[in-house]
């Protein structure tokens, strides 16, 4: 019943900044940990950044670090990934996934983790 819709993405020069959105609705992301993924033409869907149910804890790759940040309102029932500094590699589509077993207190960024998916939006990074 949960289904998740993104929103945020666009075109953006290098450098520039983007906030995604992840809407919530059909149930309370408080009981999930989420994760955001993404996917690049040609390339596999990676895990990009996710945060525990609790909120007090997050898992980023390398390639992100510092300059992508996860968070959530759970008041208003949604998921946020604030890029920063964005790169052309940034460029792919960027999925909100939620997971509705375990990951209280830690998440990982394994696709296998999460059972929801929303359809992705598009970020593109070029000049």
């Amino acid at each position: 019943q949960l289904q998740l819709v993104e929103s945020g993405g666009g075109l953006v020069q290098p450098g520039g900044s983007l906030r995604l959105s992840c809407a919530a609705s059909g149930s309370t992301l408080e009981d999930y940990a989420i994760g955001w993924f993404r996917q690049a033409p040609g390339k596999e869907r990676e895990g990009v950044s996710c945060i525990a149910v609790s909120g007090g804890s997050t898992n980023s790759a390398d390639s992100v670090k510092g300059r992508f940040t996860i968070s959530r309102d759970n008041t208003k029932n949604t998921v946020y990934l604030q890029m920063n500094s964005l790169k052309p590699e940034d460029t792919a589509v960027y999925y909100c996934s939620a997971a509705s077993r375990g990951m209280f207190r830690l998440c990982i960024r394994a696709q296998s983790t999460y059972d929801y998916w929303g359809q992705g939006t598009q970020v593109t990074v070029s000049s």
